[in-house]
């Protein structure tokens, strides 16, 4: 769940408006979201590295029970997106359930992602969409 205190909105901004990731000096594997260690081999040695911003669909869920903050766009279909250097999850918008495919291309798009009621922080980043 992403934190809604403004301070922390603020500065996790670049990794919810760019697709940014990791790259292992060591093992030269590319993962998502970035952190401090290599998810394969432990390495510390990490450089980031800006993802491509169009993938296709390997595999696809569509939720129906969800929060309060998702309710109004229920269902929401999160999808299993390959990027071609890494694989990452993410919520597909701007589509009808059915007219998601395995093998669909997708293109990130800068979208509401949620709002908290109590500071009116609105929170924007990225979510895929059908490339038109």
């Amino acid at each position: 769940m992403l934190s809604k205190s403004p301070p922390v909105v603020w500065r996790s901004r670049i990794y919810r408006y760019r697709l940014i990731g990791c790259k292992c000096k060591n093992c030269g594997r590319v993962h998502y979201p970035p952190a401090s260690a290599c998810p394969y081999c432990s390495s510390r040695d990490l450089e980031e590295v800006e993802l491509p911003r169009v993938g296709k669909v390997l595999s696809y869920s569509i939720v129906y029970a969800v929060d309060s903050d998702a309710r109004e766009r229920s269902p929401v279909i999160l999808g299993l997106i390959d990027l071609g250097v890494t694989r990452i999850i993410a919520e597909i918008t701007d589509a009808n359930p059915e007219d998601i495919k395995i093998g669909s291309q997708l293109e990130a798009v800068f979208r509401r992602i949620g709002e908290d009621g109590e500071t009116g922080v609105i929170i924007y980043g990225l979510k895929f969409r059908p490339v038109i």
